[in-house]
C-alpha cells in the first residue's frame, strides 16, 4: 500500500472494500442501519474515505464517514531514532533506510468516532481485533480500566478478523468441512458481561465447532497469557469453549478471558529498504525431474555469477533454491524414494541483490534455458522475473504518550486524543510454567495428527505453531512428547542462527482449551517479502508437525 501511495496519492489503501466490500450494499447499510468499522484505510485512509463518499454520492445515499489518523510515525522519525529504539527480536538500533512506521493503535479512537456519530469509521494501521472491540466500548459503555471485557471483547475480534478462518477455514481436518464454495464469515453476538456467541449465517459453507474455533484462537497468539494489545493485556490460557446445539452450521460460546493493563508503550511496525529480490517460478516434467531442476538453477546461478564478474558486479547477497514437490521443506522428514520418483516438480529460485541492474540481468538469464538446458521445462510462471525491492520488518515499542491521534468526520477535525493509560511492559507479572505431569508408557506410536489439531501463522520472522489435543485425556502425552527441545529439533533444518537472550523454541499452555503453543524464532527466512522461501508465513508448519511421531504411549485412540 506504501507503494501504491507513492505513485499516486489518491492510492494507498484497500479499494475493495470500497468497490466490493460496501459499493454494491451502500442503499441497504444506510437503509438498515448498520454501522461499519474497518481498517481498510491501511497508509490513506483519508483518500479511502473519499472513495466510498463519492460511491454514496452517486448512490444517492448520506453517509457519516469518520477517519482515524496518527499512526504513521514518518514524520516523527527524527524524534523516534533519538530515542533509541531497539527490533523486538534482535536489539538491532533502528535502520538509516527506513521506509514506514506505523504504530498499532487500539480501540479508543474507533470507539470515539462511533460516540460522534459515525456510520463508517475506516482507520489506519490498528490491531485488527480492535474494529470488533471499538463497537463494543461505544454500545457497552465498557471503561478503559474494565480488562476482563476488554480481554473477551478483544478476543471476539481475534476469532474474526481472518474471517473464514474462523468458520473451518485452513481446519486441520479440511475434508470434514463442507462447501467451500459458500463459506459463511463467522458472526460474534457479545452480552455486555463479555460473554460471546460465535456463529456463523444459515444454509452457508464451513463449520462452528469447538475444534474450529480453539484453532483459530492459538492463531499467531505467541503467550496466550500476555497477548498485549494497546487496549489490554489479554490473558487467554483459561477461555472455555462450549458447542450450543441446534443451529445451523454450529455456534459456540465463549468465555473465562481475563484481561491485565496494557503496555504503556504502543507496537510499531517498521520497515526499511534492504536490497531487491526477484523469483523464479518454472515447471519441470518428465524422468528425473528433480535433478533437472536442480541442475538448471546451478547453471543459471553459475552463468550469471561469470557475467558479474566480468562487470565487476558483488555476487548474490541470498540465493534459495528448491525443488516443489520433492518435499525440501520437510529437510530430514522428507519421504526419501519420493525425490528419485517425481515426474512432475516445479523449480523455486529466488535471489536477493543490493543493486536493481544485477537481478534484471539475472532475470534476462531464465529464459534460456527453456532452449539450453533441461527437457520438461515447461515455462516460467508469470513469465520473466520481476525485480522489486525488499522491504524488511523492524519492529519496537514507543511510548504511547507521543502518539496525537486524530479523529475527522466528513473530513472535519472533530477530537484530538492520547491514549496512553498502561503500566511499564517490566511491570507485567510472569506466570509460572506448567509441571509436567507423570505419563505411563505402552507400546504405541501416534501421528501427531491422530492426536491433536494444528494451526500455524507467522509474527515477522518467527512461526505460532498452536498444538489443540483432540481430547482432554491426550494433552499429557502431548506436553510429554512435544517439548521445546523436540520442537526445535524437528523444525531445525528451517530455523537459521539465533542469538537472543530466550530460548529459540518457546512452549507455552493454554489449558482451558487442551492446547500448547509454540513459537518458533527466526525460522522464515526473514519472514514476508523479505523471506524468499516458498512459505514465508510459516503456514504449512503446522501441517509438518502432524507428521511427528508420539512414541512408547499406551492405546489411546479407540
Amino acid at each position: 500500500m506504501a507503494a501504491a501511495k507513492q505513485k499516486d496519492q489518491n492510492f494507498g489503501y484497500a479499494p475493495d472494500f470500497v468497490r466490493t466490500a460496501i459499493g454494491p450494499f451502500i442503499k441497504d447499510i444506510k437503509k438498515k442501519g448498520i454501522r461499519v468499522v474497518s481498517n481498510a484505510g491501511g497508509v490513506n485512509p483519508q483518500a479511502c474515505a473519499v472513495a466510498l463518499q463519492e460511491v454514496a454520492k452517486k448512490s444517492g445515499v448520506d453517509l457519516k464517514i469518520a477517519t482515524i489518523f496518527g499512526d504513521d510515525l514518518m514524520p516523527q522519525l527524527t524524534d523516534v531514532a533519538a530515542s533509541g529504539v531497539r527490533d523486538l527480536d534482535s536489539g538491532a538500533q533502528l535502520p538509516k533506510t527506513i521506509h514506514s512506521m506505523n504504530a498499532y493503535l487500539g480501540a479508543g479512537p474507533i470507539s470515539r468516532a462511533l460516540d460522534h456519530g459515525a456510520d463508517v469509521v475506516i482507520t489506519g494501521r490498528c490491531v485488527d481485533s480492535a474494529v470488533v472491540l471499538g463497537p463494543l466500548l461505544h454500545s457497552f459503555g465498557w471503561k478503559t480500566t474494565d480488562y476482563d471485557l476488554l480481554a473477551a471483547g478483544s478476543l471476539a475480534g481475534h476469532i474474526v478478523e481472518c474471517g473464514a478462518q474462523g468458520t473451518g477455514g485452513i481446519f486441520t481436518d479440511w475434508h470434514t468441512i463442507p462447501d467451500w464454495d459458500k463459506m459463511g464469515f463467522p458472526i460474534v453476538e457479545v452480552a455486555s458481561d463479555g460473554q460471546f456467541v460465535v456463529s456463523k449465517p444459515p444454509k452457508t459453507g464451513g463449520l462452528v465447532s469447538v475444534p474450529t474455533v480453539a484453532e483459530q484462537i492459538v492463531y499467531e497468539i505467541g503467550d496466550p497469557r500476555a497477548y498485549l494489545l494497546p487496549d489490554v493485556s489479554c490473558d487467554f490460557a483459561d477461555v472455555t469453549l462450549k458447542e450450543i446445539d441446534g443451529q445451523d452450521g454450529g455456534a459456540v460460546l465463549v468465555t473465562g478471558a481475563k484481561g491485565n493493563p496494557p503496555s504503556k508503550h504502543a507496537k510499531v511496525s517498521a520497515t526499511y529498504f534492504d536490497g531487491y529480490r526477484a523469483l523464479a517460478v518454472c515447471a519441470v516434467g518428465g524422468p528425473r525431474a528433480v535433478d533437472k531442476a536442480r541442475r538448471t538453477a546451478e547453471s543459471i546461478l553459475k552463468r550469471v555469477r561469470r557475467i558479474y564478474k566480468q562487470l565487476g558486479m558483488e555476487d548474490f547477497k541470498k540465493v534459495h533454491i528448491q525443488i516443489v514437490g520433492a518435499e525440501e521443506t520437510y529437510g530430514p522428514h522428507a519421504n526419501p524414494t519420493l525425490a528419485k520418483a517425481q515426474r512432475e516438480v516445479a523449480l523455486w529460485f529466488g535471489v536477493q541483490h543490493n543493486d536493481r541492474r544485477a537481478l534484471q540481468l539475472f532475470a534476462g538469464e531464465i529464459a534460456p534455458a527453456g532452449t539450453g538446458m533441461a527437457p520438461g521445462l515447461t515455462g516460467i510462471v508469470g513469465g520473466r522475473p520481476r525485480v522489486s525491492p525488499v522491504l524488511k520488518l523492524f519492529s519496537f515499542l514507543y511510548n504511547k504518550e507521543n502518539l496525537k491521534i486524530d479523529i475527522h468526520v466528513d473530513g472535519q477535525e472533530v477530537e484530538t486524543m492520547v491514549d496512553d493509560h498502561g503500566v511499564d511492559s517490566q511491570q507485567q507479572e510472569a506466570q509460572p510454567a506448567v509441571e509436567s505431569e507423570a505419563v505411563d508408557g505402552g507400546p504405541c506410536t501416534y501421528r501427531l495428527e491422530d492426536l491433536a489439531y494444528t494451526r500455524s501463522g507467522d509474527k515477522g520472522n518467527s512461526c505460532n505453531i498452536g498444538v489443540v489435543a483432540r481430547c482432554p485425556s491426550y494433552l499429557p502425552y502431548l506436553r510429554a512428547a512435544l517439548t521445546p527441545e523436540a520442537v526445535q529439533q524437528y523444525f531445525q533444518h528451517l530455523l537459521e542462527p539465533y542469538d537472543g537472550a530466550s530460548p529459540q523454541v518457546i512452549r507455552y499452555d493454554v489449558p482451558g482449551i487442551h492446547a500448547l503453543n509454540f513459537v518458533l524464532k527466526n525460522s522464515l527466512g526473514g519472514g514476508g517479502v523479505a523471506s524468499l522461501r516458498s512459505d514465508p508465513q510459516g503456514k504449512a508448519y503446522g501441517q509438518m508437525l502432524l507428521d511427528f511421531k508420539i512414541t512408547n504411549v499406551p492405546k489411546l485412540v479407540q
